[in-house]
């Protein structure tokens, strides 16, 4: 008996009913969670051949019951990797539950707990949380290739189509719109603001770059790029700092010390390669040491440039400790004294088992939502990551996000920092914001906070609490109606 073939997929979606108390007032809202399809148009000799099923995007959305759709702003949130879901966002910072885990040296055992976020960014916006395809419970259609969307420009492609159709779906073309994305989703999300313009005309008033990189070559060693080594600089400094490397120094006497010299003499140094004198050279590894907690000898065996990943195993290593990479207050245990690299990142490894926990209860117990696919919170099925379009050039979205600003002068651009972020260097980012190719009459939309944490800043509970009104404030003033 022959096989029937598959029936093609359907939306999946499923949607409860929901109160949340911030402060005297309590907010009536609607959750949609489930699996958006995918679909393409397909062109045979150039002829219509209907449209076809790509992949099947799980989503979840927060609209807040009986506002009008015209004055209500939407926020389309995703975080980056890639790979990566988006719960860090959902469940850290925007949504309206948060997960309860403590933070750097004060982590809560397992099996951790969920609670109301009276400042989720739902006060002020409507919310879409986006899982890229082969993240989350998101994955290729049956019988499409699973890495056909690994890849920056299809990517964009995926998200940007998903944008259109719950846009449309949900009748808020007319609403103002605003693109949130942390890491490597601040580069989608600045590319994707042009994309979303050009091939739809859809206009966005506010994008939020967290932990912002839209210039991979800011941030990503290699021979011939000293970059990386001045512009990480400062986040050295900060996360000895926090280590006790530094005395009673205050963190922000350390940081502006270390923007000082990564602005003017450390860029020169390096720049004079074996033109150095030997005088020269001893002076530049213990102003570097000083700065950075390392010793002068690592820094010259070092050539006077240090790799992230090997200063965060290094900084503590008499102690048999590392420090953590997405988050440089976090430390764990080397699993090799004399090993140059850390095995695994702490801090990842402690935010990863409550995002987990907390993800995996809440969408079937409080959104009914049910699948058993495993859900994927950092999926390394997306590597190798397609960059094709930068064949022989940095990664570099800058521009895009400029041509953006210039064709929309009412985008506003919020940029918010982790000082103790070993990912993505708030000084790196502050780099490209200064030489954004943007007139000076739009200087003046980008705005930016900077909170005493890390990748995920919002793990430290007083920066989330700034962040969370940073951001709602940011919605408010971009507007053009005033939300709440």
């Amino acid at each position: 008996m022959a096989s029937s073939a598959a029936p093609p997929p359907v939306d999946d979606l499923v949607t409860t009913h929901h109160t949340l108390k911030i402060g005297r007032k309590s907010l009536a809202y609607t959750a949609t969670a489930g699996r958006v399809v995918l679909r393409e148009e397909k062109i045979t000799d150039g002829r219509f051949d209907g449209l076809v099923p790509k992949a099947e995007m799980f989503v979840t959305s927060y609209t807040l019951d009986g506002a009008e759709k015209s004055r209500r702003p939407i926020t389309f949130a995703f975080n980056g990797g890639p790979g990566s879901s988006s719960v860090w966002l959902h469940l850290g910072l925007f949504g309206p539950r948060r997960i309860v885990m403590g933070d750097a040296a004060e982590l809560l055992p397992p099996p951790y707990a969920l609670a109301d976020n009276a400042e989720s960014l739902l006060s002020v916006s409507d919310i879409v949380f986006i899982d890229p395809v082969s993240t989350g419970y998101s994955r290729m259609a049956n019988g499409e290739k699973a890495d056909e969307y690994h890849g920056y420009a299809r990517d964009l492609d995926a998200v940007g189509e998903l944008i259109r159709l719950w846009t449309s779906r949900n009748d808020r073309w007319m609403s103002p719109k605003f693109l949130a994305g942390e890491s490597y989703g601040t580069l989608r999300a600045a590319a994707l603001a042009h994309h979303l313009q050009e091939k739809f005309g859809l206009y966005c008033n506010g994008i939020m770059l967290i932990s912002s990189v839209l210039d991979m070559g800011t941030i990503r060693p290699q021979v011939g790029n000293d970059w990386p080594s001045i512009l990480f600089l400062p986040t050295f400094a900060a996360i000895a700092h926090y280590h006790g490397k530094h005395g009673r120094k205050s963190l922000r006497s350390v940081l502006r010390d270390a923007e000082e010299y990564a602005s003017r003499d450390y860029p020169y140094v390096l720049s004079r390669g074996n033109r150095l004198s030997e005088a020269e050279r001893q002076e530049a590894a213990a102003r570097v040491a000083s700065l950075t907690g390392l010793t002068a000898d690592y820094v010259l065996r070092s050539d006077l440039r240090l790799e992230h990943v090997r200063f965060y195993t290094e900084l503590l290593r008499a102690s048999g400790r590392t420090v953590g990479r997405l988050d440089g207050r976090f430390a764990g245990w080397l699993h090799d004294g004399v090993a140059d690299r850390f095995d695994e990142d702490p801090s990842y490894d402690a935010i990863a088992g409550p995002y987990s926990a907390g993800l995996n209860h809440y969408v079937r117990d409080e959104l009914g939502y049910a699948n058993d696919l495993p859900y994927e919170l950092i999926s390394p099925k997306v590597q190798p990551w397609s960059y094709k379009e930068f064949e022989g050039e940095a990664v570099n979205v800058s521009r895009r996000l400029a041509r953006a600003m210039r064709a929309n002068p009412h985008l506003k651009v919020h940029v918010a920092f982790g000082y103790h972020d070993g990912a993505t260097p708030y000084f790196a980012a502050e780099h490209v914001l200064a030489h954004l190719p943007i007139p000076a009459e739009l200087r003046g939309n980008i705005s930016t906070a900077y909170y005493p944490a890390g990748h995920m800043m919002y793990v430290h509970e007083p920066s989330r609490l700034q962040q969370s009104e940073d951001l709602a404030n940011f919605v408010r003033d971009a507007s053009p109606v005033r939300a709440g």
